[in-house]
């Protein structure tokens, strides 16, 4: 007997997720945008509380999927670009893997001395209640949301909870997969190839600038290219392609427990031009990211 189809656990989403990043270049694509935006975005964030040793302090805020490297080297940029601050770094990551992995990450960062760290192991609608009913609302000077608006309950009410959590020129940065994103069009046209499994909101750039626009905030888009092989996704048997199946349908063992019928629309609809390109005879699917800074 076919076991039926069911959504990944959190376990096995770290699972999924990491054979997504060691085939895509999700990291790549954020690292030149970190080179060639990020610098001149914090050297906006004017705010300087001094404390008592006379070094200038700055609140950021972390939300999102697993991307504590990202997260370290965004803080390595705040002290390049403002050297002797002391920076006040709260996570809110709801998997106690990803938790643990940024700890350990942290330990083994010895030019971290001027950095705090509080981790906070709550979903972000979870963290916004525990602030309500603490009344502990904290200014930040730069938060950022990095892939993460999928899993929300309520995307609007976040967004608007986040940003008002912004001190005054203070940054929000919301990195989503953009409209020209081969999931953008997988989404859209070919959403009948997708498990009825729990796999999210089905949203990308434009969803997000759209509410942007309703809140009436000042916003910037930055439009970055991004790859990731799933060649390994039509190899049959093949232990790689399956974890990324499961990543891409958020599905535990798709290919397993899938009709073949919409596996095989799922497949024809991946090879698509709108979705991807062949290189050197590899299928890259297209990951393009959309970086969106939000002012305060």
């Amino acid at each position: 007997m076919i076991p039926s189809m069911r959504s990944l656990t959190a376990e096995e989403y770290v699972e999924a997720f990491k054979s997504f990043l060691d085939h895509s270049t999700e990291h790549q694509c954020m690292d030149e945008f970190n080179k060639e935006q990020m610098p001149n975005i914090v050297a906006g964030i004017t705010r300087l509380c001094h404390c008592m040793s006379h070094k200038a302090e700055r609140a950021s805020l972390l939300l999102g999927d697993f991307l504590a490297q990202v997260d370290l080297k965004m803080i390595r940029i705040l002290q390049a670009v403002h050297p002797g601050v002391f920076i006040d770094n709260e996570i809110v990551e709801p998997n106690p893997q990803h938790v643990a992995a940024y700890k350990e990450l942290v330990n083994q960062a010895p030019d971290l001395q001027n950095v705090s760290f509080i981790w906070h192991q709550l979903t972000s609608l979870e963290y916004e209640q525990q602030v309500k009913e603490k009344s502990t609302h904290k200014k930040f000077d730069f938060i950022h949301m990095i892939q993460m608006l999928y899993r929300v309950e309520d995307i609007p009410n976040t967004i608007k909870f986040f940003h008002s959590c912004l001190d005054h020129h203070g940054k929000l940065l919301i990195i989503i997969l953009s409209d020209s994103s081969g999931w953008a069009s997988l989404w859209k046209k070919y959403r009948d190839c997708l498990p009825a499994t729990d796999s999210g909101h089905y949203i990308t750039c434009s969803g997000i600038t759209e509410v942007l626009q309703r809140l009436g905030v000042e916003h910037r888009v930055y439009e970055f290219p991004s790859g990731w092989d799933i060649t390994e996704c039509f190899i049959e048997g093949d232990a790689v392609g399956g974890r990324m199946m499961d990543f891409l349908t958020g599905t535990k063992n798709f290919l397993g427990t899938a009709p073949p019928a919409l596996r095989r629309r799922l497949q024809e609809a991946l090879c698509q031009p709108e979705c991807s390109s062949t290189r050197d005879g590899r299928v890259i699917f297209s990951n393009n990211l959309s970086m969106i800074v939000v002012e305060s």
